[in-house]
């Protein structure tokens, strides 16, 4: 099979049919071999009723449907794991994404030797300073932090390669970080297209702007994870030495100086009236428990039935 496309769902009755008879064209024009899988994430519309429908029509449609509402993350979890497509292309059910877009995303995958292409909405037509500022700048730290060069992470049309949503696992809200997740596995070739965005011709939006709040989050899980998942002590060790050390050298700074003053005859007070000998104290506390982090996250680590875990390409 050529092409896997998923799409995730929520509240999206009015849009379906028409993004399903859009895909087929497409698709038909193409003359790939594809199929389409619709997850609803616990819509409360007729959104199921439809993709039932869809289905009923056409075999090249698979729908799966979650009791309650858990997430796009969870969504695409769950098709790529469902998915058979030699490229999987993910896309919204609002038809702000461009079917039409496929064959080129599909090309870059199997011809150009990607592994990951995001689409870049380079024009909007649904941005607004309250919308437009945030995302730039979310945008911007996940490049600096990811390395990857991207200019739109929370574009929901991608393509990927099969072995590449075969080897991730998609959790929480990791859906917008899938190119770090990636390249996180081995996946570096990554790369990202220009795509057509179009207003929203239905409905409304379901994303608000907490979720620029757990992106920051999400992405210093991830950056960390990345560094130190296998090697906690390496970050809780050192700084917690580091702080144990600073802390341990202010009290001895404290009790010198007080026997300095006491040998030249100066005016001194108890080491217990000095508010830095309270802060020295707190630091060696403080660095006594990251150091106990860090051990105890290697004892995690080592009983972990994933730590020897690694992805391997090849092998004679």
């Amino acid at each position: 099979m050529d092409i896997s496309v998923i799409i995730p769902l929520y509240n999206e009755e009015e849009s379906l049919p028409e993004l399903f008879a859009w895909i087929q064209r497409v698709m038909d024009e193409n003359r790939f071999s594809y199929e389409v899988i619709f997850v609803d994430d616990g819509s409360t519309d007729r959104s199921w009723d439809i993709v039932t429908e869809l289905k009923s029509q056409s075999n090249n449609v698979h729908g799966i449907k979650f009791q309650r509402n858990y997430g796009k993350s969870p969504a695409l979890h769950c098709a790529f794991q469902k998915a058979q497509g030699e490229v999987v292309i993910t896309m919204d059910a609002d038809l702000q994404d461009s079917p039409d877009e496929i064959p080129e995303l599909y090309h870059m995958i199997k011809n150009e030797g990607y592994d990951v292409v995001s689409g870049w909405k380079k024009k909007r037509y649904d941005a607004t300073l309250s919308k437009n500022m945030p995302s730039k700048l979310f945008n911007a730290t996940a490049r600096g932090v990811s390395g990857i060069p991207l200019h739109d992470f929370n574009c929901g049309l991608k393509s990927y390669r099969k072995a590449v949503v075969k080897n991730i696992e998609v959790y929480n809200d990791m859906h917008r970080y899938i190119p770090v997740l990636a390249k996180n596995a081995g996946f570096k070739n990554i790369g990202e297209k220009v795509v057509l965005h179009q207003a929203r011709k239905y409905g409304k939006s379901k994303f608000g702007a907490r979720r620029f709040v757990n992106g920051y989050l999400d992405l210093m899980t991830l950056w960390f994870l990345n560094k130190f998942g296998k090697k906690p002590m390496h970050f809780f060790g050192l700084w917690g030495t580091l702080m144990f050390l600073l802390g341990l050298v202010a009290v001895v700074a404290v009790g010198a100086i007080k026997l300095y003053d006491m040998k030249h005859g100066n005016p001194y007070r108890l080491v217990t009236e000095s508010p830095y000998f309270y802060l020295s104290l707190t630091m060696m506390i403080l660095g006594t428990l990251l150091f106990l982090a860090g051990f105890l996250g290697e004892l995690i680590s080592r009983n972990s039935p994933e730590r020897n875990h690694y992805r391997i390409e090849e092998e004679f």
